[in-house]
């Protein structure tokens, strides 16, 4: 059978494909590693999401369709923060499965240390950890 001939594959499929490359973070380990400085959380989180549920603290929003070139360290759009390829960023969309692919994408970049949060920003909530109320 030709590389041609075979099906193409599901979403839970790629998502359990990309997830294989790193280890996910839980919610508790995500807030111990952005409090000590040794990750950076990530939002991404679309506006509409963000103004309905807030925002964690500290984290820098970023929606998906810009994350590749602002956290691209050689990029000319990069944020301050894309300082270098050993970045440890943790990804963080609403439920935990966007992020995951956004994680892959940014490993293709060379951001070997990127994962996402096991869950999203409900497990963050659900785990009781800091949540900025929306603005009003």
């Amino acid at each position: 059978m030709s590389a041609a001939d075979e099906r193409p594959a599901g979403i839970d499929d790629l998502l359990e494909r990309v997830r294989a490359g790193y280890r996910r973070i839980e919610a508790e380990q995500a807030h111990e590693a952005a409090r000590t400085g040794e990750a950076l959380l990530v939002d991404i989180r679309y506006a509409a999401l963000r103004e309905r549920d807030g925002l964690i603290p500290g984290a820098l929003v970023i929606e998906r369709n810009e994350l590749e070139w602002r956290l691209d360290p050689q990029g000319s759009h990069r944020v301050p923060e894309a300082t270098g390829h050993d970045l440890h960023v943790v990804v963080i969309c609403n439920e935990g499965y966007a992020s995951s692919l956004a994680a892959a994408s940014l490993h293709q970049l060379g951001l070997r240390r990127a994962t996402d949060l096991v869950g999203g920003f409900q497990a963050w909530r659900a785990a009781g950890l800091p949540v900025e109320p929306p603005e009003a």
